[in-house]
């Protein structure tokens, strides 16, 4: 479940925290292994139909203790195929069932039509949000989930409704990958300010210009350039 450049969010979650003064224990975890009995931070990625079939049975083993880490206000980004299965289940195109830890109250059925391309949200936290989706899953909420932004440009949850994504507690579930934090810095702060503080610590970073003094340009007028491109491209 990280095949869509799903490893870049973690690097910027570490590259961000490191220029703001933290040090960082990352915990890889893959199918069977022991879960930390503590964290402050969830990242993960998305997959293909054959990866959800292969993760579910260790999902659901290790659910109870995720629902547990986001009641208690532990932040977590979940990508495209993890997303879907932190809802209640998942419907294949060909009618199997791959059940979800019913974190986000939402399901998703598998659909004939791929919706794919560059995608721009407008985000009540976040302001505006590009990224890149690709999928044939349609997602619908339930009312205790709201969406993760509403969409100005691209299809979304479903193509239908406008809304992208989901959140609860202080989870994030999107189908935005390609990486979606390195375009969307606030979204990283955003989660990065939210561990520090679960931690037990304060999260006040200077700028990047004082943050990264080495850097060879102004990251902060690289990023938003990058993002201007990435919201002016046609899908």
């Amino acid at each position: 479940m990280n095949i869509y450049g799903d490893w870049g969010n973690t690097l910027t979650l570490l590259r961000r925290a490191g220029w703001a003064g933290y040090d960082v224990e990352l915990y890889s975890y893959d199918m069977g292994s022991e879960l930390p009995t503590a964290v402050d931070l969830v990242v993960g990625g998305g997959g293909q139909d054959s990866g959800q079939e292969r993760i579910k049975d260790d999902l659901v083993a290790v659910g109870p203790r995720l629902r547990e880490w986001a009641q208690a206000e532990v932040p977590m980004l979940v990508i495209c195929g993890l997303y879907q299965l932190f809802g209640h289940r998942f419907v294949t195109a060909e009618g199997s069932v791959i059940p979800g830890i019913g974190l986000f109250d939402a399901e998703t059925v598998g659909g004939a039509h791929r919706m794919i391309g560059n995608i721009v949200l407008e985000s009540e936290d976040f302001g505006q949000v590009v990224g890149y989706e690709n999928h044939s899953g349609v997602t619908r909420l339930g009312a205790g989930t709201r969406p993760f932004g509403h969409v100005r440009s691209g299809e979304g949850n479903n193509g239908e409704d406008g809304t992208e994504g989901a959140r609860v507690h202080q989870v994030i579930g999107t189908y935005l990958h390609g990486s979606l934090l390195p375009k969307n810095p606030a979204v990283a702060d955003w989660l990065l300010e939210r561990a520090v503080r679960h931690g037990g610590g304060t999260w006040d970073p200077a700028p990047l210009d004082v943050l990264a003094p080495s850097a060879p340009v102004d990251l902060a007028t690289m990023t938003q350039r990058a993002r201007e491109v990435a919201a002016s491209r046609p899908r």
